[in-house]
C-alpha cells in the first residue's frame, strides 16, 4: 500500500492511477480501496475536520511532556474538540475544573464556550438520545421540550453571566432564548434585558403542520452532513431513498420502497458497502440503459491536501446492486468538490456532466482546482473539454445549475462561490467535443452583488416561461449564524446577510434583482435546499437546510411559500419544519402517490458531535388542489429526459393559465425524484401538456388530460401511458417509554 500521507494533487492522482494499473481489483474494489486509504490519510491533527486525532494530539500533551498535565491551555483546546466527537460530558467536566482553578486567567473569555457546551449537552441527552417528531423543531414547543433540564438549565445560568458583562454579545444572546425555549420558559421566563422578542410569533400565512415520521419508517439515519436521492432505482415506479454522509467513514444507505407504506434498508445487498463518504449526491442516467446511476462528489470544505478525493459513478445495474465505474469512465480525479450539474450540452442525446470545484486559494497547499466538463463519448466514457469551451472557472465553488435561460434550445450553466464571483455562462450551441460558453455575466445583471453564496438553482417561480435564478447568501464572515439571526429579530440587521437572492428572468438575457419585493430578504444561510409544490396551486415553494460548522450556528430551517408568484410567505412556524439542527440535502417528493410532496432532509453537521437524525417531513395535504404526475422518456432526447421542458395550461376559476417546470432534480444540494409533479389548482381538465424534448428540441402536444394522474410519456409517443401505482399510508411506531439515560448531576 503506498504512503499517501504527504502526497497532494496531481501527485496523489499520478501515484494513486499507477496503483490502480498495478492491481487486478475490479474497479468498484479499486475505488473502496482509494477511499479507505484516504480515510486513513484523513485522521491526522493537520486536518481541520478530524478532532478525533486531535484530541489523541492533547492527550499526547497531557500525559507525555513532564509537569504538562493540568496545562490550562491544552485542557481548554481538549474540551472544545470533546464536543466536536459528541463527548460532551467530558467537556464539561473539563470546563467546571477550569472554572474552580485560581491560577487560570481565561475564564471571561470561555464562559460562552462553557454555555455552548451545557447547551450540547442538552441537546445530546434529549433531542438525539430521546429523538422524537417534535425534537429540536423552532420554536420548540410540545414534545420538544426538554425533559432533562440540566443541560439547558446550566446553560442558562452561564449565558446570563456572560450578558452581564457583555451584553453586545448576540450569539449568546440567541443562545440564551434558544436555552429557555427547550425548557419551555420562552418568552416569560427570559429576563427582560436579554430577550429576543417574536421568536414564536407566526406569519399571516399559515400552512397546515408536517409530521417527522423518519423514525416511524426507519429512515432516522443518524449522520453527518450528507446528500439523498429520492427517485425509482429499481423501475417499479415507487420512490426510494439514498443517502451520504460526507466523511470517508460515513456510509451511504439504501432504502427501497416496499410499496406498502415501508422501507427496507437493502444497503448490504446493493453493493454500496464500503462505498464511503459523499457531502452530496446525484441521480443520472449516463450510459442511457434507463436505470437510475447515481454520482457521489467529496472532498468540500476540506483544505490543505485532504480534500482531494475522487467522486464516484456508481452504474446502477438493473438488479439492485451498483458498480463504482469511475476509473473506466475516465472520471477519476482528486479535487475537492460537492456540486455539479447532469445535462445534454451538445444537444447529441447523452449526459454530460458540469462539475464544480473549490479552489480556496491563500495560504492552502493542495493545488489549483479548476471545474470540470465532461462530455459523454457514448461508450461509457468522458472526456474533459472545460478548457476549450471556456468554462474552467477557477473559484470556490459551491454551487452550480443548468437551464436553458434564454430559450434558445442549448442547456447553459450558473455557478455560485464563495468568492462572491458568480458566472453565467451562455451556450453558444456547437455539436459534439466543439461545445463553447460564453461568461455573460456583466451583461446579464447579476454581477452587482459581490457577496459569497452558496445553494443554487434554476426555476420558473412566476410562470412566464422563462427560468429565473435563486441564489442563497452564504457570506457569514467572522460571526455566528445565531448571531445574524438575533440581529434581524431585533431589527437591526447586517444588510443582505443571509438572504435568499432571487433573480428574475427579463426575456432579454438579463436579470433583475427582486428578493426585496418578493419578501426573501431574510436570514435564512442555506447549506442544502430544494423546491418543490406543497399545496398543487403552481407556484414552487422552497425549502432551505441551515447552518454552517459552528455549533453556535442553532438556526432553524426555513420553509417558503410561494403566494402566485409574486411574493413569498415564511412559514416555517406553522409548517413545523424549523429543524434546529444543521441541514444539508433536501428532497421534494409524492412518496405516497396521493398528489402531495412530502419533504426529506439530510441532517446533521460537519463534525462527529453534530451528527443528528434525518427527518421525512409528512405533508397533511393543504388543499383539494389537482396535479399531473410525469415520468418522461427520451429517444432522440437522453433517456433520463433531463433538461426537456413541460408546459402545462388549463382553466381554473375561468382563468387560463400555465405552469412550467423542467426535468431535473431541483437543487444544487439534494436531488428530487426525475418524475415531475406539477400542481394545476382548481382545474378539472388539462387542456395541453406541451414537452419540449432537450437535445432534439422536437415539441409535443397531449390535449384534453383528466388531471390526477401518473403518466409515463416517450418522445414521439403520441399516446401517454397511464401508470397505476398504489397510494401509499405511513403508519405511526408505537414509541415505546422514552428511556432516561443516566446523566452526571453537573454542578
Amino acid at each position: 500500500m503506498i504512503n499517501i500521507k504527504k502526497i497532494s494533487g496531481c501527485v496523489v492522482l499520478f501515484v494513486w492511477m499507477i496503483t490502480i494499473i498495478s492491481c487486478h481489483d475490479s474497479s468498484h474494489q479499486q475505488m473502496i480501496n482509494i477511499l479507505a486509504q484516504l480515510n486513513k490519510r484523513n485522521n491526522s491533527p493537520l486536518n481541520p475536520f478530524s478532532p478525533e486525532a486531535k484530541v489523541v494530539q492533547c492527550d499526547s500533551f497531557l500525559t507525555k511532556i513532564p509537569g504538562n498535565s493540568n496545562n490550562p491551555s491544552v485542557l481548554t483546546a481538549k474540551a472544545g474538540l470533546l464536543l466536536k466527537v459528541g463527548r460532551e460530558e467530558e467537556a464539561v467536566k473539563i470546563y467546571e475544573r477550569l472554572i474552580k482553578r485560581t491560577d487560570f486567567m481565561s475564564i471571561d473569555a470561555m464562559m460562552p464556550d462553557i454555555g455552548l457546551a451545557y447547551m450540547r449537552l442538552g441537546e445530546r441527552s434529549n433531542c438525539m438520545l430521546n429523538h422524537n417528531g417534535e425534537s429540536c423543531i423552532f420554536p420548540i414547543k410540545d414534545g420538544g421540550v426538554h425533559l432533562i433540564k440540566t443541560g439547558s438549565s446550566k446553560a442558562i445560568e452561564t449565558y446570563e453571566s456572560v450578558l452581564k458583562s457583555h451584553p453586545e454579545d448576540l450569539s449568546s444572546r440567541w443562545l440564551l432564548n434558544i436555552a429557555f425555549m427547550t425548557l419551555g420558559g420562552y418568552p416569560k421566563n427570559v429576563p427582560k434585558e436579554y430577550l429576543i422578542p417574536g421568536l414564536d410569533a407566526d406569519t399571516a400565512f399559515k400552512v397546515k403542520p408536517f409530521n417527522d415520521m423518519a423514525a416511524d419508517l426507519g429512515l432516522n439515519i443518524n449522520g453527518r452532513a450528507g446528500g439523498v436521492i429520492v427517485d425509482d432505482f429499481n423501475n417499479d415506479g415507487y420512490l426510494d431513498i439514498v443517502t451520504s454522509g460526507w466523511g470517508l467513514d460515513d456510509a451511504m444507505h439504501y432504502f427501497q420502497n416496499n410499496k406498502d407504506g415501508t422501507f427496507s434498508d437493502m444497503t448490504e445487498h446493493s453493493g454500496l458497502k464500503g462505498i464511503t463518504g459523499g457531502l452530496n449526491i446525484q441521480q443520472t442516467d449516463y450510459n442511457n440503459d434507463g436505470n437510475t446511476d447515481i454520482f457521489v462528489l467529496r472532498g468540500a470544505w476540506n483544505q490543505q491536501g485532504f480534500g482531494n478525493q475522487p467522486s464516484s459513478l456508481l452504474r446502477n445495474n438493473g438488479d439492485g446492486t451498483f458498480t463504482d465505474v469511475t476509473i473506466p469512465s475516465g472520471l477519476l480525479f482528486f479535487h475537492p468538490t460537492q456540486t455539479a450539474v447532469w445535462a445534454d450540452f451538445n444537444n447529441d442525446g447523452w449526459l454530460d456532466v458540469f462539475i464544480g470545484a473549490e479552489n480556496i486559494g491563500g495560504a492552502d497547499t493542495s493545488g489549483v482546482h479548476t471545474c470540470m466538463l465532461y462530455i459523454n463519448n457514448h461508450d461509457g466514457t468522458f472526456t474533459n473539454v472545460a478548457e476549450s469551451a471556456h468554462c474552467n472557472i477557477t473559484s470556490f465553488v459551491k454551487g452550480v445549475a443548468s437551464a436553458d435561460f434564454n430559450n434558445d434550445g442549448w442547456a447553459d450553466i450558473f455557478i455560485s462561490t464563495l468568492d462572491g464571483k458568480k458566472h453565467l455562462l451562455k451556450n453558444l450551441g456547437k455539436p459534439g467535443m466543439n461545445v463553447d460558453f460564453e461568461d455573460v455575466t456583466e451583461q446579464s445583471g447579476i454581477s452587482k452583488n459581490k457577496r459569497g453564496t452558496f445553494t443554487t438553482w434554476f426555476y420558473d417561480y412566476n410562470n412566464d416561461g422563462w427560468p429565473d435564478i435563486m441564489v442563497s447568501d452564504y457570506d457569514y464572515r467572522i460571526n455566528s449564524l445565531g448571531y445574524y439571526a438575533a440581529e434581524k429579530a431585533l431589527g437591526k440587521p447586517t444588510e443582505g446577510a443571509g438572504n435568499v437572492y432571487l433573480y428574475r428572468n427579463n426575456h432579454d438575457g438579463t436579470f433583475t434583482d427582486v428578493t426585496k419585493e418578493t419578501g426573501l430578504d431574510k436570514v435564512v444561510y442555506s447549506m442544502g435546499a430544494n423546491f418543490g409544490d406543497i399545496d398543487n396551486d403552481g407556484y414552487l415553494d422552497m425549502y432551505f437546510g441551515t447552518g454552517n460548522p459552528d455549533f453556535r450556528s442553532l438556526i432553524p430551517n426555513k420553509m417558503f411559500k410561494n403566494i402566485g408568484g409574486k411574493t413569498f410567505a415564511d412559514v416555517t412556524i406553522s409548517s413545523r419544519t424549523g429543524n434546529l439542527q444543521k441541514g444539508h440535502g433536501v428532497a421534494f417528493a409524492d412518496f405516497r402517490n396521493n398528489g402531495t410532496q412530502d419533504i426529506f432532509i439530510e441532517m446533521g453537521g460537519a463534525f462527529r458531535g453534530d451528527s443528528y437524525t434525518s427527518s421525512l417531513y409528512v405533508n397533511p395535504g393543504q388543499s383539494n388542489n389537482n396535479f399531473i404526475s410525469l415520468k418522461l422518456e427520451g429517444v432522440k432526447a437522453n433517456r433520463a429526459a433531463i433538461g426537456s421542458r413541460i408546459k402545462v395550461t388549463f382553466t381554473e376559476n375561468g382563468v387560463k393559465r400555465s405552469v412550467y417546470k423542467d426535468v431535473n432534480s431541483g437543487g444544487s444540494f439534494g436531488s428530487s425524484p426525475l418524475r415531475q409533479e406539477l400542481g394545476i389548482g382548481q382545474a378539472k381538465l388539462i387542456d395541453d401538456i406541451e414537452i419540449r424534448w432537450a437535445g432534439s428540441n422536437t415539441i409535443q402536444h397531449f390535449k384534453n388530460v383528466s388531471p390526477n394522474q401518473f403518466l409515463h410519456i416517450t418522445e414521439g409517443d403520441n399516446h401517454a401511458e397511464v401508470i397505476h401505482l398504489k397510494k401509499l399510508t405511513f403508519k405511526h411506531k408505537l414509541q415505546a417509554p422514552m428511556c432516561m439515560p443516566m446523566v452526571t448531576a453537573l454542578k
